[in-house]
Order: C-alpha cells, then structure tokens, then sequence
C-alpha cells in the first residue's frame, strides 16, 4: 500500500510538472512595457507618430505601449513620467516640448536603470539612452535652399512660427537664416516666432500682410500655420504673388503633401515623426542590439515634383498596416488553434510517457535518496568554499579600507603637527612688542623647517597623483652615478657625526657615466638614508654601496637598526600600509614614491630585512651603453631638506625642573612642538617631558604632577589609552589632562572626553588658548582643594571619581586608629603607593598634608566618642591610639580651643 501512494504521488506530480511546463510555453518569449510620454497630442503630426509606432508594434507581439499625453503642459509630462517610472515599464520613449523642464525626472530616470529614447526635441542635457528625430537644422536649411530656388535670387521672405523658446523653432530659424546669408539677394523681413494662440496668429499674420504687400516668400515652420497664411492670402488677393513653404509633409486632407498637390503650397520641408525608428531603436535596446545613440531622421524638399510620389507611398504603407492588422487577427486564431492542438498533443505523450515511467519508479526512489545525499554533500562543500572565500575577500576589503582610513588619519597629523609649529610660534611672534634677535632666528628656523616639511608632503602626494594618473614621465640626462651618489651620502654626513653613526660610502668604480632622471633616483636614495637613520640608534653603522654586475647597477643602503617583520617586509612599500604606528605619512610615501620612481627607470627595489638584525635596500638598475657624444652633464643641485627633519629625535632631558610653579608633564613624540611647549611653560612652571606614553607614565608616576599635558597620536601607546590609565589609577586620577590631536572631529573629542581629558584642542593650536587652559585647570583645582579643606569626612562634598580613593584612605586609618605606630609609611604602603605619591594626592585634594589630614580626622572622631557619656577621657584616647590621655587633652585642645571635658560638658 506504501508503495502504491508513493507511485501514485509520482505520477501526480509527473503530470502536474509537465503541464505547468506546456501551459508556461507560450510565454517562453519575454514580455515588455514601453511608456510613451508625450506633451503634446493636439495635432495630426504627433497622431501620425503614434500611428507609426503602433504599425512597428503590430511586428512585436511580446511588447505593448502604455501612451500618457500631458497637453502641452511640461508639469503634467513630469508627474506620468514618474508614474510610468512607479508602473515598472520596461523602457520610456520621451516627446518633450519644452528641453528644461523633463531634463531631471529623465536623469532621475536613467540613474535608477530605465533605458530612455527621446524622440523629435531634444532636452537640456546628453543624459539619454538614444536619440530619435530629424535635425531642424537642417530643415531649416533645406527651407532656405528652396526658397533661393524659388525666388531666383532676389525677394523678401517673411518667416512665422510658434514656440520661441523651443528648440525646433530656434534651430530651424538658424538654419535658414544661415542660408540666406549666402544670398545677398534674399531678405529676411521679419521672423514672427511666438507663444500665440490661434487668434493671435491670424490676426497678427493678416495685419503684417495688409501692411507689406511686397512679401515674395513666407515660410511656415509647419503645415498648419502654412495653410493659414494662404488663406489670409487669399483674402487680401495674394496669393497669386507670395509663395509658401510648410514643414512637416504628412498625408491626409489638407495635410502637407495634400497642400503641395493641390498647389496651396510652393513646397514644404518632409520633417518625419520618427515613430517607427524609435520603436526600432527601443527593440535593439531591449534585445541587447547593438544601436546608435543619435538618430538622425532623413529630411527633404516635397514640391511638385515629388509629392505625387510620395502620397502614393504614404497610401501603400496605409494600406499595408491595415492589410497587417488583418493578418495580426489572423495570426492571434491560429496562434490560439495551435495552442489548443498542442497542447493536446502534450497529454497524449504525458500519458504515454507515464505509461513507461511506472515500471522504473521504484528503483528511481530507491535510488534517489543515495543521490540526493551525494549532492547535498557536494553542495555543501562548495557553499562552504563559497562562504570561505566571501569571509576572505571580506576581510580583505575591509583591511584595504582600515589601511585607506589610517593612511588619510595620519596624513591629517602629519600635516596639522607642522601647521602647529608654523602658526604657533608665529602668532608667538605677533604678539610680542619688542624682538630679540637671538630668540627670533630659533624661531623662524623652526618655522622654515616644517614650512620645508609640509612642501615636502605635498610634493610626495602630488608626485603620487601623477604617477596614479600616468603623467609621470623621466628626464633623462648622463651623468656620473658614482659622484651622484657620494654627493648624497655627504649630506648626512653631519648628522651621522652628531649620532656617532658610522656612515660610508664604497664602490669600486671611480666614475659610471649613466642616463637618468636626477631628480627622481635623487629621491630615492634620500629616502633610502632619511629611513635608515630613522631607524638606526645612536653608535650603529649605515653604509652605502655601489656595484656594476651582471650588466645591472646595484646601489644597496645597509643599516645595523631594528629591522622589520616579515609582514612589515612583504608590505612595506605599500601606499596605505603603516607597519608601526608612529611611521610618519612622509616616510611612509617615500618608500612608496621610490618603488615608483625605480620602476620608472625598468629597474627594481628590493629589502632584506629581520626584527632586531637591521635592513638591506637595494636598488637594481639596468645597465645601459652611453652614446659617447653625449657626454656627461653637470650634476645638478637640489634644494634638500636637513637630514635632521627624518633623523632620529633630539633627546631632551625629561627630568629637570625649571621653576618654582606648579609642575607639568609635556608628552609629545615631535621634537620640535616639545622642545617649543617646553620653552614656553617653563617660564612659569617645572616642566618634565617625554616622548612616548610609556615614558610619559612612569614619570607621571614618579612626580604626580599638578597637570599634565599631551599629544593623542604617539608612538605605541596613544594619548587616549594614556588618558585612561591615568583616570582610572587611584594615585593619578585627581591630575587634570589636556589632548592635543590632529584629530578635530567630532568622534575623536567624543572619544577624548570619554576618556577623561579634562580638555581637547586641535592642531594647530593657539597657545594663548593653550596657556589660559593650563591656567583655568590649575586654578579650579585650588579652589576645589579650599572648598573642601574644611570638609575633608564629608565625602559627599568630594567629586565622584575621588571618593572611593578617599573611603579607602579613611577606612585604612580607622583600622590602624587604635594603634601608636599609625604613620605616613604604614599607610602608604598599604595603599600600594610611595610616600612621595600619597602625600602629592592627599595635598592635591585636601590641601592638607598626610599628617594634618590624620589628624583632622582623629579630631572629627573623638568628638563623635566624647558624645558617648559611657566613656570616660582616657577611653577616648586609647581608642584613638594617643599614648597618655594628657597627650590626647593637650591634642585636643590645640585643635578646637576646648579640653576634652570642656567640649563634652557643652
């Protein structure tokens, strides 16, 4: 029985599978919507071009119109444009009459994918799918051809249409006016080209005739307006002298090629609607066909001697839709008959096939499960590889972007930090009165140096760009290679005597006369020396060799520094790569920048590096045969930066004191803004700096400053992490912290006040503002240390990130209270400071040193026991740890003016 509805399940889902499959043949051929919006419908050329269309149709059955007219009013074309848009068509063929106004409901249209044909007027820009329609240009022109013909030569025309601003109107108007031109003999009277209504036109056409009779030629920028000054004509008798030429030549009664037949007409310009070739251009479109994007429609001249000809091909091709409407109905009952016999014909082999398919139905379900589980397994391995690949093309992506936007962060510090020790030091200057000679050349060479670093910035990114957009070219000269590259070692050979680095220069070859681009391998190889001396610490070695091998020049620049990684090694010259965090943006492009400039000479650039072992660079160049008229030229001189701007840091002395103020730690990783934040406060204050986080912590830790002040991108460990660590360390976390950052937005002040930072200034920086800031933390922190001077128990008066430390401090003493050995060192070492800490914190928020804050606190106690009447003046003062009650009375009685018993008895 199971077997049987298992058969009887297959056969009924057999016979359902195959005719769903016969009913969905005859949609096998995809079905398109086209929207045809057009502003205007009110005359017979625009019904002739949506007759066209419907006969060009009639040849796609699998495609119908929807056809929206908005009667000449542009707002309304709009709005049934965004309403076939909401009705999904396939594509839009659009009329405009007006180029502005649908210019960008038709742009908002490509952008969001529908193909757009415009047809007869064009619109205001080139954002279209395809273009159909006749040039009025050219009609125009063809007009004033004729009527040169017509005129022999010599007359005066008068010209009249509609629509001023409209581009069929505008162009045709040139075009014959172009043509006139070359016929001096031709005058144009006047061109009555207006927004009129029928009335108007009339009467104005009928006035003008009346008042210059002499008018040879009129030209009629359409049919309709052509007849209506031959009638006028005929009223005012002439029509006899004045001939007429129309545009449009369509077929019908008193049509264009009508008019001209009957004589009404000298000629009239053959403008067709187009209909048919936009259909024809909107099938390639749909069908992925190859098409034109303009269109261009024939136009021609229709007078007495074409025009019998053309009306019979109009009649012909009238004829001949109606004869393929016929054959349209025909096709629909055969089409309908053939369906019904097929369909037919597929249940018959339905049955027949089920007939043979029942005997091998229980050994395909016996067989099916094995199948299907071997194909889900396969399935599942290749979604699983899927899912792999997607994770690891993810995270790939997202790497290149975090690599994008650390690369832009660290640009905007490089920038900002230069721009700080710029505008800093000069707004310094302006604000003296009187200028001292030797305190004003220290300052403009700073100044003068970061101008020189951020030129150098800029040209690095600039060089960058023209290499991305392939304008990078060489200039190629010959010089000497070898003094070329002795020359740039000697530039640092300064800086390599003042850090005991031992710099040399070797190459076998006294000379190697080589063409290349100076400027370009100039930057390479200081690049090259500016990284190694970065990286090199005071004592190592840096040497330079230059080598000719193998038909190749090798230039190498080997240092004994900290070495890299070998993630660091594989990515290093890497544009958005940043292997440490405090690489700075220009030697990170430099190293990038030199890769591109070796290319650029075919050779190649290569690093041997290893983590603790120094670094190898080394540069390979293909050697090259110089033509011996060439000679060598002199080597040029380029304007380089003191080696001193890549070189390692000056150190300073980060522990001495300068003043007798309130201390200050100044944590900053640019030499040059610490030594300059460093001159400046040390006026009036003890100023300790330090160059890292890590520094900035331990002295920090062995000072316990009243204020400290640091930069947010440091190397290692950032500003903000700093900011935390001290915020959240009960022996550091009353100190106020001021952030200065290149980062000014909005996230990074958000990150720096949820860090704690008690202020956040942005690069560059006013140091006014920065010294009233300074001032204003200083002084709010004494007011806060008076306020509660006085109240050092009540710990709802202390701020809320100081009362768990004070707690502590109180419970500590509480517990040693009743013992005579209580002392600042007891305390301190149970709170996990030094002596030196503790009494710094305590001061910082009492006032009050260690001793007079355990001794107020004894005070505020012992007044709480004396309350007790059970115990007795000695009790209090064993309980408070004093030796002798005598010493407790002669304690108390310093403190409140009272004896013990005094106090008790009031």
């Amino acid at each position: 029985m199971r077997f049987e509805n298992i058969v009887m399940k297959s056969i009924t889902v057999l016979l359902l599978a195959v005719l769903l499959l016969f009913s969905c043949q005859q949609q096998q051929e995809r079905q398109y919507v086209i929207g045809f919006s057009q502003c205007l419908d009110n005359d017979e050329w625009r019904r002739t071009m949506i007759r066209e269309m419907e006969r060009e149709l009639s040849f796609h059955p699998n495609v119908s119109m929807i056809t929206k007219s908005a009667g000449g009013n542009s707002t309304i074309q709009i709005a049934q444009i965004q309403e076939l848009m909401d009705q999904k068509v396939d594509l839009l063929i659009v009329s405009p009459l007006e180029a502005q106004p649908p210019t960008p409901i038709i742009e908002k249209a490509l952008d969001q994918g529908f193909p757009i044909v415009v047809v007869d007027r064009r619109t205001a820009s080139q954002k279209y799918t395809a273009f159909v329609g006749a040039e009025n240009l050219l009609v125009g022109q063809n007009a004033g051809i004729y009527a040169n013909v017509l005129l022999n030569g010599q007359g005066t025309i008068l010209e009249v249409g509609e629509g001023a601003d409209t581009s069929p109107s505008l162009d045709r108007h040139r075009g014959f006016v172009e043509v006139l031109q070359k016929y001096p003999g031709l005058v144009l009277e006047e061109s009555l080209i207006r927004d009129w209504t029928p009335q108007e036109y009339e009467e104005e056409i009928r006035n003008y005739l009346s008042q210059h009779r002499d008018i040879d030629l009129v030209f009629a920028q359409n049919d309709r307006m052509a007849l209506q000054v031959f009638e006028i004509c005929e009223e005012l008798g002439l029509e006899k002298s004045i001939e007429i030429i129309g545009v449009d030549g369509l077929y019908g009664e008193n049509e264009g090629l009508d008019l001209v037949d009957k004589g009404v007409l000298a000629a009239t310009v053959l403008y067709p609607t187009g209909g048919e070739e936009a259909i024809e251009v909107a099938m390639d479109i749909l069908n992925n066909r190859p098409y034109q994007k303009e269109n261009l429609l024939f136009t021609t001249i229709v007078n007495g001697d074409n025009v019998r000809i053309l009306k019979q091909q109009a009649s012909k091709l009238i004829d001949q839709q109606a004869n393929i409407n016929r054959q349209s109905a025909r096709l629909a009952d055969l089409n309908e008959t053939y369906s019904l016999q097929k369909n037919a014909l597929y249940v018959t082999i339905l049955l027949l096939l089920l007939v043979l398919i029942f005997g091998s139905v229980l050994f395909y379900l016996l067989r099916e499960k094995q199948r299907s589980n071997k194909v889900l397994a396969v399935q599942n391995v290749a979604i699983r590889e899927q899912k792999e690949e997607i994770e690891r093309v993810s995270q790939q992506a997202r790497q290149a972007t975090e690599e994008k936007i650390r690369f832009y962060s660290y640009m905007s510090h490089e920038f900002k930090t230069p721009l700080s020790l710029i505008l800093t030091p000069t707004e310094d200057l302006l604000d003296r009165k009187a200028f001292d000679r030797r305190e004003v050349i220290p300052v403009l060479t700073l100044i003068r140096k970061n101008a020189n670093r951020l030129l150098r910035l800029v040209e690095q990114i600039l060089d960058l760009r023209r290499i991305d957009a392939g304008k990078m070219e060489l200039a190629a000269e010959t010089y000497d290679l070898v003094e070329f590259t002795r020359d740039i070692v000697q530039d640092f050979k300064m800086k390599a005597q003042k850090s005991r680095i031992d710099l040399q220069f070797v190459s076998p070859l006294t000379e190697l006369p080589y063409t290349f681009d100076a400027e370009k391998l100039d930057k390479v190889l200081f690049n090259l020396l500016s990284n190694a001396f970065k990286y090199t610490p005071d004592g190592g070695l840096i040497h330079v060799s230059l080598l000719l091998a193998n038909n190749e020049v090798e230039i190498k620049v080997v240092d004994n520094g900290e070495g890299m990684t070998k993630k660091d090694r594989e990515q290093v010259f890497e544009i958005f790569y940043r292997a440490q965090q405090n690489t700075s943006l220009g030697s990170g492009l430099g190293l990038a920048l030199s890769r591109e400039f070796v290319q650029l000479h075919d050779g190649e650039i290569y690093v041997v590096s290893e983590k603790g072992k120094g670094t190898t660079f080394t540069v390979v160049l293909p050697h090259r045969s110089v033509v011996p008229s060439t000679g060598k030229s002199e080597l040029p001189h380029f304007l380089r930066h003191s080696p001193e701007e890549f070189g390692t840091p000056n150190q300073y002395n980060d522990s001495q004191d300068n003043g007798e103020g309130a201390s200050l730690i100044i944590v900053e990783d640019n030499p040059d803004l610490l030594q300059f934040l460093e001159n400046k406060f040390s006026v009036n204050y003890q100023v300790r700096i330090a160059h890292s986080a890590e520094d900035g912590w331990e002295a920090i830790l062995q000072t316990i400053p009243d204020l400290i002040i640091s930069d947010v991108t440091l190397g290692g460990e950032d500003g903000f992490s700093l900011t935390q660590k001290i915020k959240k360390d009960f022996r550091t976390s009353h100190i106020p912290v001021i952030l200065l950052t290149a980062k000014g937005g909005i996230e990074s002040q958000i990150e720096g006040t949820r860090a704690g930072a008690d202020a956040y200034l942005s690069k560059p920086f006013n140091q006014k503002l920065l010294e009233q800031k300074v001032r204003t933390l200083l002084d709010n922190r004494n007011l806060m240390r008076r306020r509660f001077s006085n109240e050092i128990t009540d710990l709802d008066q202390v701020p809320t990130d100081e009362r768990k430390f004070l707690l502590d401090f109180e419970l500590l003493i509480e517990k040693h209270l009743k013992s005579p050995a209580l002392s600042v060192e007891t305390l301190s070492q149970e709170m996990g400071m030094s002596r030196t800490q503790l009494y710094r914190k305590i001061t910082a928020l009492t006032n009050k040193n260690v001793n007079e804050y355990i001794g107020e606190f004894k005070i505020k106690k012992a007044q709480q026991l004396l309350t007790d009447p059970l115990l007795n003046i000695a009790e209090v003062a064993y309980a408070l740890g004093f030796s002798t009650p005598n010493y407790f009375s002669t304690f108390f009685k310093q403190k409140t003016g009272k004896t013990p018993s005094e106090w008790r008895n009031n």
